[in-house]
């Protein structure tokens, strides 16, 4: 099932014509239109006509997230304030938050990249979808409301939280399909087993993840738990919000909406393109947006862009799962350890609950690493001799997956912080500034 068949199986050719066509319009109206790009620009004696081909993308500065905090909030905006009809932020933990501005074009355009996405993922105007992700300024509930919208599904905006109604809600409305983020979904797969809910009757279709980093090992066990297929949704607030790029049946990376967004893979210290397959890190333009632009923004996420034709018969790019941040990267020892890998070792060892939490200390002058591991309840109620036993396993996995020696500490059932939202997996005690 395909949403909009004349560009998602588009050929190559057909696809940079209508990206270059985009690029140079959105460069032409930034430049025109945005302080900080007309400044940028100009400084580095670059303008809107030296954009020949699409390597030519290469000739701009990248954006970062301190030059969207700098012109916050409504700097980045290309067209009057009175034609924005929405704003959405970032949480702005690390500062000032970034603000993300929709005139009715924007919103029709997002509605059309879910739309897409969701059509990948099985869904139809039958469905019943059960968002969970945040309705306030977080882009994720909105952006998936009006792309089920779009297709005529049902939605349930119940958002994060109320967890035991969710279930109730999943049971007594009979969802088809979930959204939620990886560490909410386990919260609730949770609560189900308390309920004694059996998922084999509640008919799961699909499950759209996003918003944070996840594991095969993870997806896995939400597909098993769930017994339902589990797709990844990706998305940025600062280029426009979840639908950038969706899964297909194939689960073989994830398929970027070309017409929309143009990327990059650079190599993260020197900013110079890599090739086709490469990892790196993440870099995307919007090629159609209305309300603001941003022009080649640095995501800091680590991917790698495949351009072969996919076995479900679309053409456009898929980037890969993202495998880690530049800057969520914990530099031990001098070894870069990314969270992934290390849950992707602890997923691997039975007889443990999918919640963990990495901490990193410097007692004296060197690093250390403790992992925080919640047994089952039978192997916490088992014999010492059992807990040594798993504990070493999952010492010896991480330190096959890192090449570090880190300390496992096997905790009861359910001390570590439960997340609604994104679950907080690092904890760096280090005072390294």
């Amino acid at each position: 099932m395909i949403w909009n068949e004349k560009i998602e199986c588009a050929s190559r050719e057909e696809i940079e014509e209508i990206q270059l066509k985009k690029l140079q319009n959105i460069v032409k109206k930034a430049y025109k239109t945005i302080p900080y790009y007309h400044k940028k620009y100009s400084e580095l004696e670059i303008y809107p006509e030296d954009i020949q081909e699409l390597k030519d993308i290469e000739k701009l500065p990248f954006t970062t997230k301190d030059d969207l905090r700098e012109s916050y909030p409504f700097g980045m905006f290309s067209v009057d304030k009175k034609e924005i009809i929405e704003l959405h932020s970032s949480s702005g933990t690390t500062g000032k938050p970034v603000v993300s501005g929709y005139t009715q074009k924007d919103i029709d355009h997002w509605s059309e990249l879910i739309a897409r996405g969701l059509t990948m993922m099985g869904v139809d105007e039958n469905d019943i979808i059960q968002n969970t992700h945040g309705y306030g300024l977080f882009t994720g509930g909105f952006g998936v409301h009006y792309g089920a919208h779009k297709i005529g599904a049902t939605v349930i905006p119940i958002s994060t939280g109320q967890s035991r109604r969710q279930i109730e809600i999943m049971e007594d409305f009979q969802t088809s399909v979930m959204i939620f983020t990886p560490s909410y979904g386990l919260y609730l797969a949770e609560l189900a087993e308390e309920e004694n809910i059996d998922f084999n009757k509640i008919n799961l279709k699909a499950i759209g993840f996003g918003a944070e980093m996840w594991s095969e090992e993870m997806r896995k066990m939400i597909e098993n738990k769930f017994k339902a297929p589990a797709y990844n949704i990706y998305g940025l607030t600062e280029l426009m919000g979840p639908g950038i790029a969706i899964e297909c049946p194939s689960q073989e990376g994830l398929h970027i909406q070309e017409d929309y967004f143009y990327p990059e893979i650079i190599d993260s210290k020197t900013g110079i393109t890599k090739g086709s397959n490469e990892k790196g890190e993440l870099v995307l333009t919007n090629l159609e947006r209305d309300g603001m632009a941003v022009i080649r923004f640095r995501t800091k996420d680590i991917s790698a862009i495949n351009y072969q034709e996919c076995s479900c018969g679309r053409t456009t790019a898929r980037i890969k799962r993202i495998t880690g941040r530049s800057d969520d990267m914990i530099k031990v020892k001098g070894v870069a350890v990314f969270p992934s890998q290390i849950e992707k070792a602890i997923l691997k060892v039975n007889g443990i609950e999918p919640h963990y939490q990495i901490i990193v200390t410097r007692p004296h002058l060197m690093d250390e690493i403790e992992i925080k591991v919640e047994a089952s309840k039978e192997i916490f109620s088992d014999e010492i001799k059992e807990l040594i036993r798993v504990k070493t396993k999952i010492e010896e996995y991480i330190a096959n997956e890192i090449g570090l020696k880190v300390k496992v500490t096997l905790v009861e059932p359910k001390s570590i912080p439960r997340s609604e939202g994104k679950a907080v997996r690092v904890i760096d005690k280090r005072n390294l500034h």
